[in-house]
């Protein structure tokens, strides 16, 4: 089988793969709160988008996380879902939610193959739930992370964005709440991309090493050294079976392990989360329908740009235009 092998001898072997820019949240560090969403042409079908996935798990992808927007919100996702779990090769696949939509559907997530889920959280506190996700939907998020413990998937992770003076005083409840429920976290760094009014990034940037140091006041944490292909550092919490992982690409850079391709919702393979190299795959499979050969032959030559590493700088203004929507979370 034909790998992908970058020019710095990093293997690719997991694919991001975002299905739409739009949801039913508006992050403050994701997008603006009057986002304009891509028109329906030029957004990938369900059709593409596996044809894409095939030819991934074809050159050795054995990983594929489902992104958005908000995933659940595309219609027909589970179709979409249900043949990808379907792919010889594929061993993962997984999937990054607001949880907005895991009541209805997460027992049919688990039935199409889906094997781990992730959930944005970053406030136990209705009002300011509501102040950073601009909905009041705190309520429904907390009932659907219970539904997706109740489906029994392999693993389940809450992701939390921590901004200086807006959640920082929630750390340690935010670990409670997943070592009541028996779950892992993962605390991300904000990432400049896109630009956003609602605050200065560099006024509100918390650091993954200060999160640390509150933890290690309150818990012991013994570091993990299991591998899950993912920029996390983990920790396990003792007497516990919770997990706390950090994804630092400020504090503790990643960029050397990276082994993950992005594929955006208008078809553009990003090489990088925090750089522009990339190539449009959507104008090859639209101009050359069905040449899976013309494809992979372009996701190989892609790895010839893959960069050393992103060039993230949260004391300078974005250098990023596009948004976290737009990349896939």
């Amino acid at each position: 089988m034909t790998q992908l092998i970058d020019n710095f001898n990093r293997k690719v072997t997991y694919l991001r793969m975002s299905v739409t820019d739009r949801c039913d949240f508006r992050c403050v560090y994701c997008m603006t709160e009057k986002m304009r969403f891509l028109p329906r042409d030029q957004v990938l079908t369900l059709e593409e988008l596996e044809f894409l996935g095939r030819a991934f798990v074809e050159l050795g992808v054995s990983k594929i996380r489902i992104t958005g927007g908000e995933p659940l919100v595309r219609n027909n996702i589970l179709t979409l879902l249900q043949n990808l779990g379907k792919l010889s090769g594929l061993t993962e696949l997984v999937i990054t939610t607001n949880g907005s939509q895991l009541t209805k559907m997460a027992q049919q997530l688990r039935a199409a193959g889906v094997k781990r889920i992730n959930i944005s959280l970053d406030s136990l506190k209705a009002e300011r739930f509501e102040a950073m996700t601009r909905v009041a939907k705190l309520d429904q998020v907390l009932a659907g992370i219970d539904a997706a413990i109740n489906t029994g998937f392999e693993r389940i992770k809450l992701n939390t964005v921590i901004l200086k003076n807006r959640n920082d005083d929630e750390i340690n409840d935010l670990v409670e709440f997943v070592i009541d429920k028996a779950i892992d976290i993962s605390f991300i760094e904000e990432m400049p991309l896109g630009v956003i009014s609602e605050h200065e990034r560099s006024d509100t940037f918390y650091s993954n090493q200060q999160i640390l140091k509150t933890l290690e006041k309150s818990y012991t944490l013994i570091p993990n050294i299991e591998n899950t292909d993912g920029p996390s550092r983990y920790y396990n919490i003792t007497n516990t079976k919770t997990r706390i992982g950090f994804i630092s690409p400020h504090s503790h850079n990643f960029c050397d392990t990276c082994n993950r391709v992005r594929l955006t919702t208008e078809g553009r393979l990003l090489l990088c989360l925090g750089q522009e190299h990339s190539i449009d795959l959507k104008h090859i499979i639209r101009t050359h329908p069905g040449n899976m050969t013309l494809v992979k032959q372009a996701i190989i030559n892609s790895m010839d740009i893959k960069p050393k590493g992103h060039d993230f700088n949260i004391n300078e203004s974005s250098q990023i235009i596009r948004y976290m929507n737009m990349t896939g979370g």
